[in-house]
């Protein structure tokens, strides 16, 4: 298997790390490594995740993100990494688009 990020996951990501580096320098830089993690546990766990919207989510272990992917095959696509304190209806919209 492998992971495919993208591009509006991979937008999301800037937008989370760059959205915590203003709030404390360093910690962007620590969002996007405990990210990073959790993406590549998909190695391993892929499939078991419940599915919203139509795409299995994964919960951030450290930080209040859901990463929202779907499986091709063996190939791995993230479609979006998004804040779960957002209005649901907006998640709920971006997830639909």
């Amino acid at each position: 298997m492998r992971i495919e990020v993208l591009d509006d996951a991979e937008a999301d990501l800037i937008e989370g790390r760059d959205f915590y580096e203003r709030k404390l320098p360093g910690i962007g830089a620590y969002f996007a490594t405990a990210i990073a993690s959790d993406i590549n546990s998909l190695l391993l766990t892929a499939g078991i995740h419940p599915i919203y919207f139509g795409f299995f989510r994964l919960l951030s272990k450290r930080f209040p993100f859901g990463i929202y992917y779907g499986i091709t095959g063996d190939i791995i696509r993230i479609q979006a990494v998004l804040d779960l304190r957002r209005n649901p209806a907006w998640i709920r919209k971006r997830m639909r688009s």
